[in-house]
């Protein structure tokens, strides 16, 4: 417990220092590869502070283009190790309300990442166009389609949302397996380990032409599930 709470007193300085350096490099990097570099690195400083390695597999399978990550997700360490190795730069999608946040959101919407309403039907309903139209543009996206951290590392119900997302971007969806952050911060537990957290990139998934838009949203879920989970440590 006394690991944690000296991990915080370190780690949120740094995350306030590199919020306002990544908002001050946007304004002479338009296209986000300082703020991709800022974030890599406070990734890495994170993830050193506790005596976490990263190691990735699979990386021959991501295409050209952007794509959909679609990672499960076992602890906060989860989004530090996917800024630290992940082999492109990748932006993501965060509900509208951390933008309000002061220094933070800026920094978020200055860097590319991209706002989404999850408030009444009509703005959510925009807000998923506006960010299918984003991607379409040239932005890698991660996703953690359970919608919250498991418990026990096995996976949960996926929410449909990111499906619908994925299907109107129309671009593929490259299921990620995460294995090893949730011993480094076990849910429900104020308690930190150091450790390896291994990633897999698997194939990446393209929706049959001749699917129906609902058919092709749960087509979609079952196979990313399927491969998650195929590689996920039980």
């Amino acid at each position: 417990m006394i690991r944690a709470y000296l991990y915080l007193a370190a780690f949120i300085p740094l995350t306030f220092i590199f919020s306002v350096s990544a908002f001050i490099a946007t304004l002479f990097d338009a296209n986000g590869k300082l703020y991709a570099a800022h974030a890599r690195l406070w990734a890495r400083l994170g993830l050193a502070l506790n005596g976490v390695s990263v190691t990735l597999s699979g990386a021959e399978h991501l295409p050209d283009g952007p794509v959909i990550f679609m990672s499960n997700h076992q602890s906060n360490f989860d989004i530090l190790s996917l800024l630290a190795k992940m082999p492109r730069q990748i932006h993501w999608i965060a509900k509208k309300e951390l933008f309000d946040i002061p220094v933070f959101g800026p920094s978020m919407r200055r860097g590319g990442y991209i706002p989404l309403n999850r408030g009444d039907g009509r703005k959510a309903l925009q807000s998923m166009d506006e960010a299918a139209e984003t991607i379409r543009r040239g932005k890698s996206v991660v996703l953690f389609p359970e919608g919250t951290r498991t418990q026990d590392g096995d996976l949960l119900p996926f929410k449909r949302g990111g499906f619908i997302l994925a299907r109107k971007a129309a671009v593929p969806v490259l299921p990620v397996t995460i294995n090893g952050s949730g011993k480094i911060n076990p849910a429900n537990q104020i308690r930190l380990f150091s450790g390896n957290i291994h990633i897999t990139l698997h194939p990446p998934i393209i929706v049959p032409p001749d699917l129906r838009r609902s058919e092709a949203e749960t087509w979609m879920m079952e196979n990313v599930r399927k491969q998650i989970d195929s590689a996920l440590e039980h």
